[in-house]
């Protein structure tokens, strides 16, 4: 990538705490643009003390933030030389390992996003594997999508859409547009989509590739969109939007004529 990049990749290996190093991300999606950060993935045994991180930092950068928790663990600092941000996230390797079996294995699903975590391993590209404990783990997902797991997420997300009883996301939204909440109504769109694009992915048998550019994504990958897709996603994002419910119906419906 960069002989600057190369020597930091060579740094994180000397940390005793470290089993493995690769990026993914945007790059590997190919959704990145020259906005996108390099996304790096440190496996570690253990945590890696931030003093430590630092002085690894402040060699290469004058501008960072290190210690972050914000999102999970990790670094993020702008390398001076090579005129990008790295995005350093430490992954717990025992963390990694239970979230493929609790996943692929035990097809256990989530509120949205549920496999985004077995797309980074997937598609991640290795700079370091000290005992190719990597390599082995990203092995075990080049099996066919288990049908259980592309059930399991339907099921669960589908009824969050709309189907449950109480307290869906569709419900908990018209009682926003009721009484004029925009932020509660943006808040909980956020969700309706973060359950509707699970649900679309699975369906497709496709592992959810994160949080950015998903239409792009959509289109280009899977075969079996819901019809008015694009247009049905653009109105609902257009808010204050007198349809919105009605948006939300047709989407719904949509959706489910869709399913395999």
């Amino acid at each position: 990538m960069d002989r600057v990049f190369d020597s930091i990749i060579d740094e994180f290996k000397q940390f005793p705490q470290v089993e493995a190093i690769a990026t993914g991300g945007s790059q590997k999606a190919k959704t990145a643009d020259r906005m996108s950060d390099i996304d790096t993935y440190v496996f570690v045994e253990r945590d890696i003390p931030v003093e430590d991180r630092l002085k690894l930092i402040k060699k290469y950068s004058t501008k960072y933030e290190a210690g972050c928790e914000y999102f999970g663990s990790g670094d993020e600092f702008w390398i001076d030389k090579m005129n990008r941000q790295l995005d350093v996230m430490y992954i717990n390797k025992k963390w990694m390992e239970d979230t493929v079996e609790n996943i692929w294995f035990k097809h256990y699903s989530s509120n949205g996003y549920t496999t985004c975590f077995l797309f980074t391993l997937k598609n991640c590209e290795i700079f370091y594997d000290r005992n190719g404990w990597l390599a082995e783990l990203k092995k075990q997902l080049d099996t066919p999508y288990p049908e259980e797991l592309r059930q399991n997420i339907i099921k669960r997300n589908l009824m969050l859409l709309k189907d449950k009883p109480f307290a869906s996301y569709y419900e908990q939204i018209e009682k926003a547009v009721v009484r004029g909440d925009i932020n509660s109504v943006n808040h909980r769109i956020s969700a309706f989509m973060a359950s509707y694009f699970d649900i679309i992915f699975a369906n497709n048998g496709l592992l959810h590739p994160g949080e950015k550019k998903l239409v792009k994504y959509a289109a280009e990958h899977c075969k079996n969109l819901p019809e008015d897709f694009d247009e049905n996603i653009n109105k609902l994002l257009t808010q204050p939007n007198p349809e919105t419910l009605e948006i939300l119906d047709d989407m719904v419906y949509k959706l489910k004529k869709s399913l395999l």
